[in-house]
């Protein structure tokens, strides 16, 4: 097992070269942290499901108009860590590149755009986007 959680995701990344996996880095994939490892290891699976199932209830009381959040992946930061155009011009990055969040990517129905969820045992956030990551926005990033 490549993994600290029991889950398939290091089996099914294709960066898993670069990284070595989860079991392998003792929880710091690329030089980071993986969200479900640091659970296991504080508290155990069952630590790590009691998150998982307290950030799907959060997302969906957010009140997000078609926003459902029925479950959640671990995603690599370098993939979820879309970079935001602020209104004063300049962009900004809320994520960590070497972080493995829980996350997932729930389509806005009647739309070509997509809601991005992304969170750790810290924020929670919300995005809009289209084809391919482009054009994103912020929804909501807030604090637990």
């Amino acid at each position: 097992m490549l993994s600290i959680c029991g889950g398939e995701c290091c089996g099914k990344c294709n960066l898993r070269d670069d990284c070595g996996g989860c079991a392998k880095t003792e929880g710091h994939p690329f030089g980071g942290t993986c969200i479900a490892a640091e659970c296991v290891e504080q508290g155990g699976f069952e630590a790590m499901e009691k998150l998982k199932k307290a950030l799907i209830e959060e997302f969906n009381a957010l009140g997000i108009p078609s926003l459902q959040v029925n479950g959640l992946n671990l995603l690599n930061g370098l993939y979820v860590n879309l970079e935001y155009p602020l209104v004063n011009g300049q962009s900004v990055k809320l994520l960590e590149d070497h972080r493995v969040y829980w996350g997932n990517q729930i389509e806005i129905p009647g739309s070509d755009r997509c809601y991005g969820i992304v969170a750790d045992d810290k924020y929670l956030l919300v995005c809009e986007y289209g084809c391919n990551g482009t054009q994103p926005q912020i929804v909501l990033y807030k604090r637990r």
